[in-house]
């Protein structure tokens, strides 16, 4: 099995930036699907007055749906891969877009916040201890604020599993082999069978402290391969009526 993690991880994805996003717009629906999940946060005023972070934004997919889908709010951006970064902030945004090169513990401890509303794209399945990253969410959240998280997430379902391993063998680790990423394209294909399947993410979530937490699932091929969780972070009087 290949592992990549941290600082090796982060330094796969700077090599893979320079082709990611020509891979990525071979997979139907992907930015779709992005935007799905960005609309689920259900963002009142199209994001007037409010502060939302894009949390693992890679070359900025997720951040140009989390900006249609609110295109009034205004949005930290922010990725462990300068590569992945470099590309993002290469593209056309508006000025209150900003982009930083952070992981999810640095911006947690950085003093900023707290924000409106957190969008993760692709960030849990590819961290060590995803316990400590939710923890860190939720102090970057104001209490009431919403969390969505858009992850490769298996149903747990037997025929999922399979479709999953045929698509990566088929498709995504030659697509990777010949831009000469084949490693992090293995990884993919490992981090996503070895990850939480989706009951199994949806159950961390409440064990994080986080409140109505719910799962919906994607259209298209990727049904029962990639979810979108939703949960927001408890009010006081949430809290005290969880207690």
């Amino acid at each position: 099995m290949t592992q990549l993690r941290d600082h090796e991880l982060a330094r796969a994805f700077d090599h893979a930036s320079r082709t990611y996003d020509r891979l990525t717009a071979f997979n139907p629906g992907y930015r779709t699907d992005l935007l799905r999940s960005a609309r689920r946060l259900r963002l009142p005023q199209a994001g007037t007055g409010l502060h939302l972070l894009d949390l693992g934004c890679g070359t900025g997919a997720s951040t140009r749906a989390l900006l249609r889908a609110a295109p009034c709010a205004r949005i930290t951006a922010v990725d462990a891969s300068s590569g992945m970064l470099r590309r993002a902030m290469a593209k056309s945004w508006p000025a209150r877009v900003r982009f930083q090169h952070r992981t999810a513990e640095e911006i947690a401890t950085s003093g900023e916040g707290s924000y409106d509303a957190v969008f993760a794209a692709y960030l849990f399945r590819n961290v060590t201890d995803p316990d400590r990253i939710l923890t860190a969410v939720r102090s970057l959240l104001r209490p009431g604020g919403r969390l969505a998280v858009h992850e490769y997430s298996l149903s747990g379902s037997a025929t999922h599993r399979a479709l999953w391993t045929a698509v990566c063998h088929g498709v995504i680790i030659p697509a990777g082999t010949l831009s000469g990423d084949r490693a992090l394209y293995r990884y993919l294909w490992r981090s996503v069978l070895d990850f939480d399947t989706a009951p199994a993410f949806t159950s961390r979530l409440s064990d994080a402290g986080f409140a109505g937490v719910r799962v919906a699932p994607v259209a298209g091929w990727q049904t029962g391969i990639v979810h979108t969780f939703l949960a927001s972070n408890p009010t006081s009087t949430q809290a005290s009526d969880a207690g």
